[in-house]
This record gives C-alpha cells, sequence and structure tokens, in this order.
C-alpha cells in the first residue's frame, strides 16, 4: 500500500472510532485519552534518550496515564489535589532519582525531562477530557460538538498546509528544523480553518450545542488554533531532528508514532480550552 493509502484506511478506522468514544464520553474515553498519553510517552522518552539523556521513561509513562485519570476522577467528584500533587510528583521523582542516578547520573536533566515529558504529553491531552465536560456544554452531543471544534481545526489545517505546500511551494517556514514547510503551506492551513471555524460554528456548534461564537470570535479563534497546531508540529519535529529519527516510532501504518499523530493537538487542546471559556455564548433554541 502507498503512505496515502495506509493514512486513509487508518483515518477511515480511527476518526469514527475517536468520535464515538468522545460521544460515550465517561471511562471509555477517559480511557482512550490515557492510552493515548501513555504511548505517547514512551515515544517522547524514547527521543529523550536518542538524544542522550537519561529520563526516568517509567515513571513518566505511568504519570502520564495518570494524569487524564485524575481529570476523569475530578469530573465523577473524587477530590484530586492540583498543586499540592504536582509537588508530591516533583519530591517523588526527586528521591527515586537519588537512590537509582546519584550525582553521577545526571540527576537535574533525569528529572526536568520526566516531568516535562508527563506535561507534554499526558498534561495536555487531560484537555480533551476537560473540552468534552466544558462547562458550557450541556449533554453528550453539546460536549462532543465542544471536543471536535478543535480536533477539526487542527485536521484541517494539516491538510490545507499539506495541499498548499505541495501546490504553490516557494519560501519554507523553518527549513532548520521542517524542510518540507513552506509559507504558502502554513497560511493555506490557517485560511482553511477559519473556513472550518465560520462553517463549523453556524451548522454544528450552534444546533448541537446551542452555542455559538461572534463571528470575529470565531475567526480569532481559528486563526490562534491554527497557529497553535503548526506550533506544535514544528516542536516535534525539532525534538525528533534532535534525536535524528524521522519519526517517533511505526506504530501507527503510514502515520509513524503516536507523537506524530498528536503532537498538533498537544498544543491545540489547552488553547482551545482557555479560548472557548471566554468565546462561547450560549445560543437559545
Amino acid at each position: 500500500m502507498s503512505e496515502l493509502a495506509k493514512r486513509t484506511a487508518f483515518a477511515v478506522v480511527a476518526v469514527p472510532a475517536v468520535i464515538w468514544l468522545a460521544w460515550l464520553g465517561g471511562a471509555p474515553f477517559a480511557i482512550l485519552i490515557s492510552v493515548a498519553s501513555g504511548i505517547a510517552a514512551y515515544e517522547f522518552y524514547r527521543l529523550a534518550i536518542a538524544a542522550g539523556n537519561a529520563p526516568l521513561l517509567a515513571h513518566g509513562v505511568i504519570l502520564s496515564v495518570a494524569a487524564p485519570l485524575f481529570t476523569f476522577a475530578r469530573h465523577l467528584g473524587f477530590w484530586v489535589p492540583d498543586v499540592g500533587l504536582v509537588m508530591l510528583v516533583v519530591l517523588e521523582l526527586l528521591s527515586v532519582t537519588l537512590w537509582l542516578r546519584g550525582p553521577n547520573g545526571k540527576p537535574l536533566e533525569a528529572v526536568a525531562i520526566t516531568l516535562l515529558g508527563v506535561f507534554y504529553t499526558g498534561g495536555m491531552m487531560s484537555f480533551a477530557f476537560a473540552l468534552r465536560y466544558h462547562p458550557y456544554a450541556i449533554g453528550a452531543a453539546a460536549g462532543t460538538a465542544v471536543l471536535l471544534f478543535p480536533f477539526l481545526l487542527t485536521w484541517g489545517t494539516d491538510i490545507g498546509g499539506y495541499t498548499f505546500g505541495r501546490m504553490i511551494g516557494g519560501r519554507k517556514l523553518m527549513p532548520s528544523v521542517s524542510p518540507g514547510k513552506t509559507v504558502a503551506g502554513a497560511v493555506g492551513g490557517l485560511l482553511l480553518a477559519i473556513l472550518i471555524a465560520v462553517l463549523y460554528e453556524r451548522f454544528a456548534l450552534r444546533p448541537l450545542g446551542q452555542l455559538g461564537m461572534l463571528l470575529q470570535g470565531t475567526i480569532l479563534f481559528a486563526v490562534l488554533v491554527s497557529i497553535a497546531d503548526q506550533v506544535g508540529d514544528l516542536v516535534e519535529s525539532m525534538l525528533k531532528r534532535q534525536a535524528g529519527v524521522k519519526d517517533s516510532s511505526h506504530l501507527i501504518p503510514g502515520h509513524g508514532g503516536m507523537l506524530d499523530r498528536i503532537d498538533s493537538l498537544l498544543f491545540t487542546l489547552p488553547v482551545s480550552y482557555a479560548l472557548l471559556n471566554w468565546l462561547l455564548i450560549p445560543v437559545p433554541r
């Protein structure tokens, strides 16, 4: 199969499955996010190791898996400490590093990179659950509609960037990090994201979620999410370049690894959550 055929086949199966699990919400969706976070964290730490670092891989993966589950527990009404829990995790990692690495095992790098991996993967992916259960979204239809908004803008930016980049070419966006990306592709992805946002707000978010945004708010949302998407993709490309690899793994046919698939979402999900708290307005039936 060609790479395009592999990508298409994966999308045909994966996209409906993600939408279905998002609609179900609850434990099935939390488990999906948790598993994706754990795989992405493992790939992140493998990149760090390939770059000459020595993170606490097992600890990092476990904490990344746990982060979305803590978000789910909070949704169920369980008391989950915020800053206090993070501080306890830092103390635990420092203690483990003391016994396992010692002063000659690069303890500062080990703890810092392990924490970064947890926040970068499990922490950021937890915003998917926060969006599904956004305070303004009442019911499964509304929650799914809110969650899919940044997903669609992310996919639209990527598709627009690839299409316009191949059609127009021209000046490279950041050749030292990602030689294939062009300025034309970046602008094309942004414009397609704006179009998708305007249509989605009018024909999906309003009827499904009884939520909407002013036109200028919709455009602002699309622009900022599209920029976050492209920065997220470039950040992962930077990490792979330092590690000297093309893909984070070969887990997904035609797509590389889990981190390759969700790198942009790790930026667009938290950005979207922050913006939607500000821009969303109830729309009466």
